[in-house]
């Protein structure tokens, strides 16, 4: 997991297609690492048994628990933060809503997936208005499952209990087209750079 002079403990969790050591999950945890947010990546059991469809709600919101629970007997005492990318950022709220996490200070999503491609629908984010701990969305303006005017209307009915940080011109990956001027490093730092004054205020 870690490094020892972490101030926080970020359990990071994967998104539906790729496991915990996907690129953009390495590029992040150094990132976070970096700014003293020691990751703890863990793999869903469809993924671990190298299935294709993701396991349903039940099972792989357990594993967020277990995760967690992993990640504060790992480092006791650091403030814990939990979510993930994407899929693994919803696993991560639903367990939240339905029974709250020993410990869990907050919430970071990168990438909400608030809908389907071309299927515009705020149902998936039904839950969160039973998350009881603060909540940060990273979210690219281009991004395909999240349509911006909804992900909009979710966060502002949530509250002081949710942070909306765009990635101008950003796709669900935070991919942003070259003319934006902005390298692939230069996003991750700034995606990092807001985690970490947002941990910062929540710890």
């Amino acid at each position: 997991m870690a490094k020892t002079d972490a101030k926080y403990v970020y359990v990071f969790a994967h998104g539906a297609g790729a496991g915990m050591n996907h690129p953009f999950m390495q590029r992040a945890a150094e990132a976070l690492e970096a700014r003293g947010i020691a990751t703890h990546r863990f793999e869903f059991p469809y993924m671990q048994a190298k299935k294709n469809r993701p396991d349903p709600p039940a099972v792989a919101e357990e594993a967020v628990r277990t995760a967690v629970a992993e990640a504060a007997r790992q480092a006791p005492g650091l403030p814990i933060f939990a979510g993930g990318k994407s899929f693994g950022g919803r696993m991560a709220s639903q367990a939240q809503a339905s029974q709250p996490m020993p410990g869990v200070r907050g919430l970071v999503f990168f990438g909400f997936p608030l809908h389907p491609p071309g299927r515009p629908a705020t149902t998936r984010a039904e839950h969160l208005t039973s998350v009881d701990v603060p909540m940060l969305f990273l979210q690219g303006t281009r991004d395909e499952f999240a349509q911006l005017d909804l992900l909009r209307q979710v966060i502002a009915g949530l509250g002081d209990r949710a942070t909306l940080h765009l990635i101008q011109e950003g796709d669900h990956s935070f991919k942003v087209p070259r003319r934006t001027g902005k390298t692939e490093t230069d996003v991750m730092n700034e995606l990092a750079d807001t985690v970490s004054e947002w941990t910062a205020k929540h710890a």
